[in-house]
C-alpha cells in the first residue's frame, strides 16, 4: 500500500476497475429488482393486493439493508474485493431457487436471503472504489459504477417482464439470473485486486473497533445528511416504480402489460446521468449538483401527477434521471467525507438507510397509493425529496465542509 496514490483515467487499472465494478453492478441490481416488472402478475397469481406483492421488492432490499454493516466487516477482515465476490456468487445461487418458490411465503423468504448475500457489493463497491482511484477521480469513477447499477436495475425489469408477459413470473425471474451469470463472471475476471486497503487479518497493528468507526459516522453531521438523502430518495424512487404499473393499467390509461414493462427503460435517464453528474461534481461542486438533482426529481414526480400518458412518461425520465444523478453524488460523497479507517462503515451506514428506505416506503406508500389514489401518492413523494434537499442545505453547504 506504499506509495499508491490510486488508478488514474487511462490506464489499464482504472479501466478493468471502472469495467468490473460496472457488471458488479449489473449482476446485483438485476436481480435484486428482478421481481419488479412482475408485480401486477405475481398479485394476480398469489390472489394479493400491490403493497404485499411488492414485499418481494422490499424483502430483498431488506434482506441487503440488514447485510450492509456485517459485510462492511467482512471486508474488513478478508479484503473488498473477496468480500464482494463471496456476495455475488451466492447471491446468484440463492437467486436461481426463487422461481421454485410454491408460495408466496417461502419466495419472500429467499428473497430476504438473497438481499444478504447482495448486499455485500453496495457495502464495499465505494469504499473500494475510493481506496483504489486518485482522489480526484473518486466521483467521476462513482458516476460510472452508478451507471452500472442502472443497467443492472433496467436489465432485471425489462427481462423479467418480457419473459414474465409470455411465461409467467418464474421464468421472467429465471431469465434474469441467466444475465446474472454472465455479469458475475465478467466482474469476477475484470476486478483489479486492492492495492489501497490491507484487509484487518494481515495488518501489524490493530486499527480502531467496528464499533468506534461506526460511532465516528453516526456523530458526524454530514454523514447522517447523506444517509437521509438515500433513506428519503430511494424509498421514494422504488415506490414510483413499484406502482406506477398498477396506475397505468387502470383508467383512463389502460396500457398493457408489455407496454408497461417499456416504461422501465426510462432508468436509460439514470444510466446517463449518473457519470454526467459525478463529472459535473468535481467542476462545481458535490453540494450544489446533489441539490440540483433533487430538485429535478421532484419536479419530475410532479409531472406524473398529469393524467395524460405523455406527460406521465416525460415525468419518469425526468424523476429517474434527477434521482439517479443524487444518488451518485450523495454516494460517492459519503465515503470521501469519513475518515480514512471508517470508509467502509460509512458507505455501509449509506446503504443501511438507502435500503432501509427502500424496504419502508416501497411497502408504505403502496398504502397511501391504495388508500388515497395516485395524487397524494406522488404528493407525499414531492415532500420527500424536499425534506432530502433541505436537509442537505442545512448540513452540506460547502461552508460546513472541511
Amino acid at each position: 500500500m506504499s506509495g499508491f496514490s490510486g488508478h488514474v483515467p487511462g490506464s489499464r487499472e482504472y479501466r478493468r476497475l471502472l469495467i468490473g465494478l460496472f457488471f458488479g453492478g449489473v449482476a446485483t441490481f438485476a436481480q435484486l429488482y428482478a421481481t419488479q416488472a412482475l408485480l401486477p402478475q405475481i398479485a394476480s397469481a398469489t390472489g394479493t393486493q400491490p403493497a404485499q406483492a411488492a414485499l418481494t421488492v422490499s424483502a430483498s432490499t431488506l434482506g441487503l439493508a440488514v447485510a450492509v454493516l456485517p459485510w462492511s466487516v467482512v471486508a474488513d477482515r478478508i479484503g473488498r474485493v473477496a468480500a464482494m465476490a463471496i456476495g455475488v456468487v451466492t447471491a446468484t445461487v440463492l437467486g436461481a431457487l426463487s422461481p421454485l418458490a410454491q408460495d408466496l411465503g417461502v419466495l419472500l423468504a429467499l428473497r430476504i436471503v438473497e438481499g444478504v448475500a447482495l448486499g455485500a457489493v453496495p457495502a464495499v463497491a465505494l469504499a473500494y472504489l475510493s481506496e483504489e482511484v486518485d482522489a480526484r477521480h473518486v466521483a467521476a469513477a462513482a458516476g460510472s459504477y452508478i451507471a452500472g447499477t442502472t443497467v443492472g436495475g433496467l436489465t432485471g425489469r425489462v427481462v423479467s417482464g418480457f419473459f414474465g408477459e409470455f411465461a409467467g413470473w418464474r421464468w421472467g425471474v429465471a431469465s434474469v439470473i441467466g444475465v446474472c451469470v454472465v455479469a458475475s463472471a465478467i466482474f469476477l475476471a475484470l476486478v483489479p485486486r486492492a492495492r489501497g486497503f490491507v484487509p484487518g487479518r494481515t495488518r501489524a497493528v490493530a486499527g480502531p473497533t467496528v464499533v468506534s468507526r461506526l460511532l465516528v459516522n453516526l456523530r458526524s453531521g454530514r454523514q447522517l445528511a447523506l444517509y437521509a438523502q438515500g433513506f428519503l430518495l430511494m424509498g421514494a424512487f422504488v415506490a414510483v416504480y413499484n406502482y406506477l404499473g398498477f396506475h397505468l393499467a387502470a383508467p383512463p390509461f389502460l396500457l398493457a402489460p408489455g407496454v408497461v414493462t417499456l416504461l422501465f427503460l426510462a432508468y436509460l435517464a439514470g444510466t446517463v446521468s449518473s457519470p454526467r453528474a459525478g463529472a459535473l461534481a468535481v467542476r462545481r461542486g458535490r453540494f450544489l449538483v446533489l441539490v440540483a438533482s433533487i430538485g429535478v426529481m421532484a419536479a419530475g414526480a410532479a409531472l406524473m401527477a398529469v393524467p395524460v400518458t405523455i406527460v406521465v412518461i416525460a415525468g419518469l425520465v425526468v424523476f429517474t434521471a434527477g434521482f439517479f444523478a443524487a444518488h451518485a453524488v450523495a454516494s460517492g460523497w459519503t465515503p470521501v467525507a469519513a475518515v480514512p479507517e471508517a470508509r467502509a462503515q460509512a458507505s455501509s451506514l449509506y446503504y443501511l438507510g438507502y435500503y432501509g428506505g427502500s424496504s419502508l416506503f416501497g411497502w408504505l406508500l403502496g398504502v397511501v397509493f391504495a388508500q388515497s389514489g395516485w395524487s397524494s401518492f406522488v404528493g407525499v413523494v414531492v415532500a420527500m425529496c424536499a425534506v432530502s434537499a433541505g436537509l442537505a442545505v442545512l448540513a452540506l453547504r460547502p461552508r460546513r465542509i472541511t
